[in-house]
Formats: structure tokens, sequence, C-alpha cells
């Protein structure tokens, strides 16, 4: 057995020249033709609903062009962010400037000749000055950790140097399909794009269809693709575990258990997303490396038409464009179901994929803890910047909503049930980017949880943990929020969206970031008192969900609550400025998605009055002419 020879560190100094990319894709080369090809083939655009002018194909090569791989033994190579364009002293000194000021300013606010004590108040007085107190530091810290996590992944980011594929594979190409909750439309582009995928070697495309859909059977024998369904299966619908009934993990363990030995690498999709013809080209190429367990890519969203889709694509800038990239570090990006390509060697290693709610990032960290029996060596994952699938994203508020509750839910489960028991068997550097990456959604859900407690201590009752002189905090506050702001904007040059402006702030990712923060406090209560969630299929197309009132009802709480307590500071006389700015701020974020909401409403409502009314159509006579 080779498990005695050395393994490959995934930290190692990167190989490679700094990273650029291909011309025509904004990130390093000329620029290039707008308009140009799409997932369903030259000059297609990802759906009919998406304009056809962002560069999809320049966009699919953002990791630069294919290379021969090196004699030997291959080990993917990398090439370091910083050591590109732009990541010059100036940049190395905002990285470590950024934390430390940071970290000056919560030392300086929370030093004990800052604590407020008053002996002229009753013992719970006093004790709603040390919450406060606890409070406020808390919040701090948490802002201390983002961005200590934000520095950290612009220093050690990197892409991977992509190979070419080993020809002959055997490669199944799957994506599910749930009849009433996604559109056929939507399969049969799906299933369009993936019969134009390029490889060299075997390729099947597999519809794993939850129904067994008549129609969807037509569809696949038209296109020549493989049908395969779990309905009336008892053993593939079990109430729990690996083949749990009704979920996209179950669905897929089922295929495998059935067809998986036929094949080396699944690449999967989820249904929404159309892969481009060279999706298989950028993919499989890093499996040369032995160790090299799945690849992932970003994602994207095609139906770029509304406010909710735009901003929700925006708000996954830093994951996509950042976080995993400081995944490759380590060799353990995040596994996201989106677009990926696995081993089906190691997924029969842990027994298919993760029984959770997310199921990519659970069944992700569950690889990471293992190793290749073959080599010894810890399995490894890369991300890859190209984009390589075009999906449809959320396009209402109540769409977006399920999303965020779910993807929060799921990392607090993973929390919960398996990262506290994967942490002993993981290397120092990997706990480190799991828990950087999985400490974002606890960490908004307290800050708002944290913040609306310090409304209602100060403005309802008066409560106030610290005291500063204001000129010296506000000056120590910009300074680290400029810092702050400064590291954002230069990562933004590291952009994986093909559809954002180059050069634009990100500034609607950022926004919606904190419009679900209310989302993710409830998430983290529902998964605290051990509720059971609840997997809900993100509807689609034209079954997209649509807005009520009922949609904003947890947003609806949080308001009435600052408004009760904006209300009680002046009316007790509790009306300290920061305190008072604070509540407000907090008031139009809850209000915000509801605003925003009939804002659309007014403007569709409008638009329709502009139209002009058509003038009916002239009754023409068909009757008959005597003829003279």
């Amino acid at each position: 057995m080779a498990a005695a020879r050395e393994c490959p560190d995934a930290a190692k100094p990167p190989d490679g020249p700094p990273a650029l990319g291909p011309p025509g894709t904004g990130r390093g080369g000329g620029p290039g033709p707008c308009g140009a090809d799409g997932p369903g083939g030259p000059g297609a655009g990802p759906r009919a609903s998406a304009p056809a002018r962002y560069d999809y194909t320049g966009f699919s090569r953002l990791a630069g062009e294919l290379t021969e791989p090196p004699d030997g033994v291959y080990r993917v190579r990398y090439r370091r962010l910083l050591g590109g364009e732009g990541g010059g002293v100036g940049v190395r000194l905002l990285v470590g400037a950024a934390p430390l000021v940071c970290l000056g300013l919560l030392i300086w606010l929370m030093s004990p000749g800052h604590w407020l004590y008053r002996d002229y108040v009753g013992a719970w007085e006093r004790a709603a000055d040390h919450v406060m107190l606890v409070s406020i530091g808390l919040i701090e810290l948490f802002r201390v950790v983002n961005v200590v996590s934000n520095a950290h992944a612009t220093w050690v980011a990197r892409d991977p140097v992509p190979v070419r594929a080993q020809p002959g594979t055997r490669v199944a190409f799957l994506t599910t399909f749930v009849p009433g909750k996604e559109p056929l439309s939507m399969v049969r582009a799906t299933l369009e794009g993936a019969v134009r995928i390029a490889h060299d070697g075997i390729l099947d495309v597999w519809l794993l269809d939850e129904g067994d859909d008549p129609e969807a059977k037509r569809l696949c024998r038209r296109l020549g693709v493989r049908h395969f369904t779990r309905k009336g299966v008892d053993r593939w619908n079990q109430p729990s575990g690996c083949f749990r009934a009704r979920t996209k993990h179950g669905n897929y363990n089922s295929w495998l258990d059935a067809h998986g030995e036929a094949y080396e690498f699944m690449a999967m999709v989820d249904t929404d997303h159309v892969p481009l013809p060279n999706f298989l080209e950028r993919m499989l190429g890093y499996f040369r490396d032995p160790d090299v367990a799945f690849v992932v890519g970003p994602q994207v969203y095609g139906n770029y038409t509304t406010a909710v889709t735009k901003a929700a694509e925006s708000q996954q800038f830093l994951f996509h464009a950042l976080i995993q990239r400081a995944g490759n570090a380590y060799g353990s990006p995040m596994f996201v179901g989106t677009s990926n390509c696995v081993r089906i060697s190691v997924l029969r290693q842990i027994g298919g994929l993760y029984d959770s709610i997310t199921e990519d990032m659970a069944t992700g960290l569950e690889i990471h803890r293992r190793r290749n029996p073959a080599t010894g060596c810890r399995w490894r994952s890369v991300y890859t910047p190209d984009v390589l699938a075009v999906g449809e994203g959320p396009s209402t508020w109540t769409d977006f909503f399920s999303q965020q509750l779910r993807w929060s839910r799921g990392t607090y489960e993973t929390l919960l049930r398996q990262f506290w028991r994967a942490v002993w068997a993981l290397p120092p550097g990997r706990v480190l980017n799991y828990a950087l990456m999985t400490a974002y959604y606890p960490m908004a859900a307290l800050n708002w949880v944290l913040g609306a407690l310090t409304c209602v201590l100060f403005l309802g009752l008066g409560a106030s943990g610290v005291t500063v002189e204001p000129h010296v905090w506000l000056m120590l506050y910009c300074d680290a929020a400029a810092l702050q702001i400064g590291l954002y904007l230069w990562n933004r040059r590291h952009n994986v969206s093909p559809h954002e402006p180059a050069g634009s702030s990100g500034a609607a990712g950022m926004v919606m970031s904190a419009l679900a923060a209310p989302l993710y406090a409830r998430s983290l209560g529902e998964a605290l008192l051990r509720r059971r969630p609840r997997f809900v299929v993100t509807p689609k197309g034209a079954a997209a969900s649509p807005d009520c009132v009922a949609t904003f009802r947890t947003h609806l709480m949080w308001a009435g609550t600052f408004i009760v307590m904006l209300a009680s500071s002046a009316l007790f006389g509790h009306t300290h400025t920061a305190m008072q700015v604070w509540g407000l701020l907090a008031l139009i974020t809850a209000l915000g998605p509801v605003a925003v909401w009939q804002g659309e409403l007014w403007r569709e409502w409008w638009l329709e009055r502009r139209e002009p009314i058509p003038a009916p159509a002239k009754a023409v006579d068909t009757r008959s002419r005597p003829r003279g």
C-alpha cells in the first residue's frame, strides 16, 4: 500500500504565474465581445428569458487556458490572487491593517475605563447595564471575526491551473426533477445543454425523476437522455437516512445505488442550471490528481431581470469570488450542489450524499474528514472560478426568503450535529477554513439579535453599558469601516459574475445580506429549539411563489419591536443619538423588503395605466355581396 509516501501540502506556496484570465473576460485580458456563446450552443443564452449580452464563454475560462499535465504524478497547481494585477505592497498593508484597526477599536471600546457603573439605580438596572456591556462587546467581536475572515481569505485565495482531462473516463451527468415544483420547460433547457457537453470518453445524461412523469419520460426519449425514478421502491423511499423520501440527496443516492458502479465520475447540476458545452473539459482535468474527490464551480443566475434576482446573485459575491478560492489553499472548498463533479468511489466510501437539509455542505465536510485508501492522503477538493453552468435564481421575496432560511438552517444543523465531531479528524488549516465559512450565518443572526437587545435595553429601559467620548469613537469607527470597505472593494476585481458590470460596488449584495439578517435569527432560534426543518424545493420559472403580506411576517414583527422602542425612547427621555440612529437603521432594514415589494407593485400599476388601450378591432362583414 502506498500510504507511507509523502502527501502534498495544499497550503504550500502556489505554482505558476499570477492569476490572469483569458482575453475577453475582464480578468486581465483585453475587452471581449458581448453576446458571446451561451450554454445552449453558439450564440445561445442560458434561457430564453436571459439577455444574450453576457459573455458566458469568456467567464467559463476565468482560471486560464487549459494546459498539458506535467510528466510524473500530477498534483493540482495554483496561482495566488495576490500575486496578480493590483496585488502590491499597498494591498498587503491593507490586508494587515483592516483586522488590526478593528481589533484596536474593540480593545479600546471595551477597556474597563469605559465601563459604566451606576450605584444610584436598582439591581435589575445594573444587571441590564451588564447585559448591554456584553452585547456591545460581542457585536464588535463578531465584526472583528468577519474582517479577519475576509483578510485571511484575501491573503490565501488562489485559482487552480486548469489541465486537460484524461481521455476515456466514464461520466454520468445527472440532474433531478420534481414534477409540479419545476416546470418541464426548465428541465428541457437543462437537458438540451447537457447533451451538448463535450467529453472524450463515455458520457451518459440522466434525469432523476421523483414522480415518474410521463411527459418527462417522453422528453428523455426525444433527447436521448436516460430516465431514472425511485417512485414505488420502498428501499429508496425511507423516512430518514441516505434514501430519505422527497429529498434531493435521497434521489441521488438511489441512482448511485442502482447505477453508480458503471461510472467513475458523476457531474451534477440543479434542475434550473444549464451547463455549458465545456463543463467537463474544465472540471475533469483536476481529477488527474488521485486525491481530488470533487470539483465545484460558482453559481450565477441567468434570469437576471428582477431586483430580487440581481441582489441575490450579488449577495453571493464574497463566497464564490473569495471564500471558496481561499478554500483552495487548504484543499477544502465547500461542496456546492449547483454545479460540480465528484469521484463516485468517494461517495461510496462515505455512504452517499449526507442526510441534511443542505446535503452539499454536509457531504463535503464528511469527505474532507476521510483519506484516500489508495494513497493514505486526505481527500481534497478544488474550486474553479470558471462559470460552467448558468442557473435561475429566486425572483420573488418569498422564494429568496425560503432559500436563505434553508441555507442558514442547514449551516446550523451542520454546526450542531456534524462539525464538532469532524474537528478532531481535520487538520488545523481545514478547521480554520470551515470555522470561518460556517461562522457567517450564526454571527449575522446573533448580531441582529444583540443589536435588537441593545435597542430594547437602552431605548426602552435606559440601560447603558459603556461611556466613551463620541468624537474619539467616531474617528476610530470610521477608520475601521474605511479599511473594511477598502478591502471589500479591492476584492471586487475578482468577481466571477458575468452579469455585474466591471467596477461595480456590489452595494446591492451588501444590502441584501443586511435584509436577510432577521431570517438568519429566526432560523437560528428554530435550530436551537430543535424544530424539524422542512425541505422545500425553491419554485422556479412560472411556478415562482407570489409575494404577499405573510411573506414579510418575520420582518414586520421586528419592525413592530423597533417602532415601540423608538416611541419609548421619546416617551421616557432615553434619547442618546447613536442608539436612536441604530434603532432607526434597524427599523429601515426590517421594512426594506416590504418597501421594495410595494414599490414594485406601484411601478407595475403605473406602467399598466400608462399603456394605451388598444382600439377595438373593426367588425368585418363577411357576408357575400351580390354580383352586379
